[in-house]
């Protein structure tokens, strides 16, 4: 079977969540300033900004490096910045389509809950998730690193069968960018949290890319900023 002949994943920009809650954490409070379901959190101000300054990168690669293949989580985050790229592009992109195995990660009951919430509702998780360690925590009614992981290879599996030889773009989560490089370059856990400390957090709208060679995929770059402007 072949291989896409280059995978390029994008974090969403800015969502309202990423502001909301690390401000809640923070002053330890029981909700954060955004409510609803985490597939429609909308981007900020500056995510909308990202997203644009994303478009604007990939109006300016030549054509013959465009990509043929756009694929979006169906979150309203991740649909929104392929949709501003486009617009903002100038230039012909792919109509995307969305994938379930691309959604962020699913955290079940403690889904858009703040720190501090947590710790009051389920004052058992913090040593289960101790107990089970980062990698196959589960929480209740959500799913584990582990579980990503799975959904991500056949995912990627599937793309390399439908999309040979060509440059797909897939605009996702920090989870789904993270462990996509698990599933890519077989990576374990540990190797995982390497990465991450050596590069950091998934940032917001920032680039990974992957090129193949002699029919495998490799990292030409990760979690890449220098496309968006100072913050």
């Amino acid at each position: 079977m072949g291989v896409v002949a280059e995978l390029l994943l994008v974090r969403h920009g800015q969502s309202l969540a990423n502001v909301a809650f690390p401000a809640a954490d923070a002053e330890g409070l029981l909700e954060a300033e955004v409510s609803g379901r985490d597939a429609e959190v909308p981007l900020t101000e500056l995510g909308v900004r990202q997203a644009e300054a994303l478009g604007e990168w990939l109006g300016e690669l030549p054509e013959n490096e465009r990509p043929q293949v756009a694929i979006t989580s169906p979150y309203l985050r991740a649909r929104e910045t392929y949709r501003i790229a486009a617009e903002r592009s100038g230039v012909d992109l792919p109509e995307p389509s969305t994938d379930d195995r691309l959604v962020d990660r699913l955290l079940g009951d403690l889904e858009m809950l703040t720190r501090a919430a947590v710790a009051q509702r389920f004052p058992d998780e913090a040593q289960r998730r101790t107990d089970a360690g980062e990698y196959r925590y589960t929480p209740p009614a959500g799913e584990s690193f582990a579980d990503i992981e799975v959904r991500l290879g056949s995912f990627l599996e599937d793309l390399h069968r439908d999309h040979a030889g060509e440059r797909v773009i897939v605009v996702a989560h920090d989870a789904v960018v993270l462990m996509m490089r698990a599933v890519v370059e077989q990576l374990t856990w540990d190797q995982v949290l390497e990465a991450e400390r050596t590069a950091g957090s998934v940032r917001n709208a920032s680039l990974s890319r992957f090129v193949e060679v002699d029919g495998r995929l490799k990292l030409a770059y990760y979690n890449s900023v220098d496309h968006l402007p100072p913050a």
